[in-house]
């Protein structure tokens, strides 16, 4: 599926209005479309955009062996 600044920004929207406080910082894959979404909804908070960054939430839902 592709995903574009459009649709980004509605994902972005909608996961910002499940949280209780702002986020301090944003961790993204390096999806160009995510930044550009971003920027147009707060862009005074910084979007890190690293390979490594996002592996501990990716791994929290594998199961236990």
């Amino acid at each position: 599926m592709r995903r574009d600044a459009k649709t980004a920004k509605r994902l972005l929207k909608r996961l910002l209005k499940k949280q209780s406080c702002p986020p301090e910082l944003l961790i993204t894959d390096k999806l160009r479309s995510y930044a550009a979404a971003w920027r147009q909804i707060r862009p005074a908070v910084e979007d890190r955009v690293y390979k490594g960054l996002n592996n501990r939430a990716e791994n929290s839902h594998l199961p236990l062996l």
